[in-house]
């Protein structure tokens, strides 16, 4: 049976990490970047990280940032994945390689299928493909994930409603989530559950 990664982004509270312990995403991702609403500043991922289930690997998501912030935070936290959310290019992923062996996720804007284009020719690890609105739940067109042949995660308005739909037309490598796991503004176990779930679902009917 396949079996598609999931990933869930935006933990900011302990309790954000005994929900993810209680059902063992593959990823979890904490958010450097202060604009946005789920950032989590590096001194308090760096005591809820060792909090993680040992088989969830921890991902720094940074937009934008200096290399040298980058590395300072993967250090101070211990990540296990760099994930780039902003307009860094090849030659930003190659020299921020050159200084860190942590597998490096780039994540794609996906409007046109020159951004899938872009995609499969990225020199980062893993490509992310979203919709670029900064983790506002809302989904891009599908069809165009569908042109890009190499490993991706699929994110944007990923939800346990959608999960299946997600795998069977797109066939990712793995989903990402985070907006629609959340009640008010902060994660739910409950969907949480529901998604984890719904992906493994749909793994094993295909």
């Amino acid at each position: 049976m396949t079996r598609t990664r999931i990933k869930i982004c935006g933990l900011r509270r302990k309790e954000d990490i005994s929900y993810v312990n209680e059902v063992l995403p593959d990823f979890a991702g904490f958010i450097f970047d202060p604009s946005r609403r789920r950032y989590i500043d590096p001194e308090t991922a760096a005591v809820l990280r060792p909090q993680l289930a040992d088989s969830i690997r921890a991902v720094g998501v940074f937009v934008n940032a200096a290399p040298e912030e980058i590395l300072r935070i993967a250090e101070t936290v211990r990540l296990d994945l760099i994930q780039l959310h902003g307009s860094e290019d090849d030659t930003y992923i190659r020299n921020l390689r050159k200084q860190t062996s942590l597998p490096i996720i780039k994540a794609i804007r996906v409007r046109t299928e020159e951004d899938t284009a872009q995609a499969a020719a990225s020199s980062a690890d893993l490509i992310l493909l979203d919709n670029g609105a900064g983790g506002t739940g809302t989904r891009f067109n599908w069809e165009l994930a569908q042109k890009v042949s190499r490993d991706f995660l699929l994110a944007g308005g990923i939800s346990a409603e959608n999960a299946a739909d997600a795998i069977r037309l797109c066939h990712p490598w793995g989903l990402d989530a985070s907006s629609s796991l959340e009640t008010e503004g902060m994660k739910d176990p409950e969907k949480i559950r529901s998604f984890m779930e719904a992906v493994r679902q749909a793994d094993a009917d295909l």
